[in-house]
């Protein structure tokens, strides 16, 4: 199958890709345009929003993705986005059908007819930092099994090319705090990327706890705490265990400025995943943070996992206060920052001796 792919990914390249004109993909990174005929769209409409518009509460319902359908006639305009799928039977005769069909040769046809599991992802086709999707079946009933029963890697597919695309142009070294970067290595063997504009907030030796603070007091406040549990054991990594340490944590160290009321979950939708966190077994926790005494909340992510060449088990956890905005775009950006931790063992010497070298005693962090 391998094979079958590199030959439609070039075949693609030779139809529509001139060699050295791609552009960055564009446009706004929750929108997935769908090319498709649109009676076909109509039917298949609610198996594409069950795969890509679920909701996360922030506590407002907020969509991960939103589907905006185009025709074939509009492809051309909408070459440069950044999400595209492509979808029709191989058999119904619609233009978007004949434009599948034109495109791949019987090897693909035959995988299209008789895999379940088949449908094809290109990155970067026709803009840099682009996904798109052909997703196709013999018949309709059939192209509607396939997208649900791929739906979690879909998903996934479309939400790791954002997060990418995120990440570039997050992580940028002009804007690097190196300085609390460096203190975070030499003091604890761990770092986290830190943008300019948060601020150590908290640096607990003897609780190993971490508070990175963005817009402290403004009405868009992002938080990072990183905290870890020494000679530890995975034995931690269940959902009622991280649900307490969060707590205590948070109890401590998320308090209102007159100390009356502190952080604490949201007892409405939590969720629990095991996911792979940089190569490690991880528990993906979300929900929404409260005040013990209701009057503010918002959204929270969290990643638990054991660290075997430290026996340490870490907590990384992210938060959103944002009362006046939409927050999946927050959130997913805390994530990404979240998703940049390394431990020391991890970075390269010349890295290390980088970040080192970066710290300024003389500064209050």
């Amino acid at each position: 199958m391998k094979n079958v792919l590199k030959y439609f990914v070039a075949l693609l390249i030779i139809l529509f890709v001139g060699c050295d004109s791609k552009k960055n993909a564009f446009g706004l990174e929750d929108e997935i345009y769908v090319v498709a005929d649109s009676l076909e769209y109509e039917e298949l409409k609610l198996a594409l929003e069950s795969t890509f518009e679920l909701e996360i509460n922030t506590p407002l319902p907020e969509k991960l993705f939103t589907l905006k359908f185009t025709s074939l006639g509009n492809l051309d305009r909408i070459k440069n986005r950044k999400n595209i799928v492509i979808i029709a039977p191989l058999s119904s005769g619609s233009r978007v059908s004949n434009y599948i069909n034109s495109i791949i040769d019987d090897s693909i046809k035959s995988l299209f007819r008789n895999t379940e599991d088949f449908y094809l992802t290109q990155n970067d086709l026709w803009a840099k930092n682009q996904i798109v999707t052909v997703l196709s079946a013999e018949s309709m009933q059939e192209l509607e099994f396939r997208i649900l029963k791929n739906k979690d890697k879909l998903l996934y597919a479309y939400q790791k090319k954002s997060n990418d695309r995120l990440k570039e142009s997050l992580y940028n070294e002009k804007y690097e705090r190196k300085e609390i970067e460096g203190l975070l290595l030499r003091d604890f063997g761990w770092v986290i990327y830190v943008q300019a504009d948060f601020k150590l907030a908290k640096k607990d030796s003897e609780n190993n706890f971490v508070w990175l603070r963005r817009s402290p007091n403004s009405d868009m406040e992002r938080w990072i705490f990183i905290h870890w549990i020494d000679n530890a054991t995975p034995a931690y990594l269940n959902i009622d265990s991280i649900k307490n340490i969060r707590n205590r944590i948070t109890e401590k160290y998320y308090k209102t400025s007159d100390d009356s009321a502190f952080v604490i979950i949201a007892k409405d939708f939590l969720t629990s995943n095991e996911v792979n966190f940089n190569g490690r077994y991880a528990i993906l926790t979300q929900g929404l943070w409260d005040l013990n005494i209701k009057g503010m909340g918002g959204p929270f992510i969290n990643y638990t996992f054991y660290d075997e060449n430290s026996r340490r088990i870490y907590m990384l956890d992210g938060s959103i206060y944002a009362p006046k905005y939409y927050k999946r775009n927050l959130i997913q950006q805390v994530d990404v920052l979240l998703q940049s931790f390394l431990t020391k063992e991890e970075l390269s010497k010349d890295r290390i001796e980088k970040l080192i070298n970066s710290i300024d005693e003389s500064v209050k962090y």
